[in-house]
């Protein structure tokens, strides 16, 4: 079976070399020094602590790997789902009968449903916003429009949680009800007695750039180049030639653009002075523009076995896509990371007349996540090939973009996104508070000291550069 075939390499890759040193007993002072190591290490640079252990060498002999194996295999420790599974049988020919998924079935996972309702409902209408500050909920952002052609009322409750939105028939009240009712009607554990009436003049754009923080139309991408026989972070990561077959695939993925000069959305990678690379792979797909960090293409640091240069950019993305020349499959956790949750591998495949042929061939697709983040789709066709080129690129980039999505509801990203979400919103509270009660009174002015020159008496305090929307860019 292909999982127990699995199992015995990594046994093969777990087991200690013949070069293996005997232990040695450590004593106290040992331990002392091996204490501040570790306080050193912790205190070191940004790529240093990127840097890992790698495991013992590995035995002498040519570990071969048949066709039968996956792509994809799990560590024996567990944590990641694989799709297909490595107990369903794959056939791996291009011109067994599969179920067609068109293009149509391709859609993109919108990150936050939600997220526009004010911009289309609200912003070009007239509503009024509330803020208060709730005892068991934290701050609260409320806004309430009317649409009179349909006789309703359209709310947005805006929590530290979640952000909740309803719409309530006139016909239901003998009486308009108030804000405060109309927040409880929404969520029950509302206990606010009163609310803030917002009346600042630029409250919708505030509003606006917190409903919309989590939506974006930019993603960047990881591209790993495996060859046959590597499995480890270390050989993977030191590639520098690209074959002709790999740079089909890149063509594929989109068009490979010069960084210096580039001014479309460069996912963190240097377009002014070459730091990291002369070209990379770009593309332009529904609207969205996708950024992907080849590791081929990163700068390459003689001396480092672990790349570090390379290492920093695709470690910090979320998704990465693994293309292998040869049989070896990719250990899902092989390439040390906090960030990276999901991996996409594709491997190419002999086409009917036995070549892999020139026009792109034929690709097997697998894909692994870690366990916390729910699948996604589109969903793989069984068997798992791509003949078609075209429909190859639409399945791969949707497949990529969603798995970005929904790897955003894994335990790591969904707390740091509670955390972010809460200190925005009680910034946003802040704001608008604070401006609409200078809007109701006095403007307020500087205290200038008694020998100021007259041009400074009496000057008003400007509004100022900072406030919600600098602190959220």
């Amino acid at each position: 079976r292909p999982e127990s075939m699995g199992h015995n390499i990594l046994d093969i890759l777990d087991s200690p070399s013949n070069e293996t040193k005997p232990f040695v007993p450590t004593n106290s002072n040992q331990k002392v020094t091996e204490l501040f190591e570790i306080i050193e290490k912790l205190q070191g640079s940004r790529l240093d602590e990127q840097r890992c252990e790698f495991p013992p060498p590995f035995k002498s002999r040519l570990l071969k790997i048949g066709d039968g194996l996956p792509l994809i295999l799990s560590p024996k420790s567990g944590g990641y789902w694989i799709d297909p599974p490595l107990d369903r049988r794959v056939e791996t020919s291009p011109t067994a009968s599969q179920a067609a998924f068109g293009l149509e079935s391709y859609d993109i996972m919108e990150r936050d449903s939600e997220a526009k309702i004010y911009q289309e409902f609200f912003r070009h209408r007239y509503h009024q916003s509330f803020t208060a500050v709730d005892p068991s909920l934290g701050p609260v952002v409320l806004s309430i429009c009317l649409e009179d052609e349909e006789n309703r009322l359209r709310v947005i409750l805006r929590m530290n949680e979640c952000s909740l939105h309803g719409t309530f028939s006139v016909s239901l009240f003998p009486n308009l009800p108030t804000a405060v009712e109309l927040a409880k009607m929404l969520c029950a554990n509302v206990s606010v007695s009163s609310f803030e009436v917002v009346s600042y003049l630029k409250a919708p754009e505030l509003i606006t750039a917190f409903d919309e923080h989590r939506v974006s139309q930019n993603f960047k991408f990881g591209v790993l180049y495996q060859k046959e026989g590597q499995l480890t972070e270390e050989d993977i990561l030191s590639n520098n030639e690209e074959s002709e077959e790999f740079k089909d695939f890149l063509s594929i993925l989109g068009q490979t653009v010069k960084l210096r000069g580039f001014t479309g959305f460069r996912g963190g990678l240097d377009v002014l002075h070459g730091q990291t690379g002369t070209e990379a792979v770009f593309t332009s797909f529904h609207g969205r523009e996708i950024m992907f960090h080849v590791a081929t293409k990163l700068p390459f640091t003689d001396g480092d076995a672990q790349q570090l240069q390379r290492k920093r950019h695709i470690g910090n993305d979320i998704v990465a896509v693994v293309y292998q020349e040869g049989c070896t499959p990719f250990i899902c956790d092989v390439i040390t990371s906090h960030f990276l949750h999901c991996f996409i591998a594709v491997r190419r495949v002999k086409k009917e007349n036995g070549t892999d042929g020139g026009d792109g061939g034929a690709f097997q697709v697998s894909v692994t996540a870690r366990d916390d983040v729910p699948p996604f789709g589109p969903p793989l066709p069984n068997p798992p090939i791509f003949t078609e080129g075209s429909v190859f690129r639409e399945f791969l980039l949707t497949k990529l973009i969603n798995a970005e999505i929904s790897c955003y509801k894994a335990e790591r990203f969904s707390r740091l996104e509670l955390r972010t979400r809460s200190s925005l919103l009680e910034a946003l509270r802040l704001e608008l508070s604070s401006r609409s009660q200078c809007m109701l009174r006095e403007p307020v002015h500087s205290s200038a000291p008694l020998n100021a020159p007259p041009s400074e008496v009496g000057k008003v305090v400007p509004e100022g550069g900072g406030g919600f929307i600098e602190n959220f860019k």
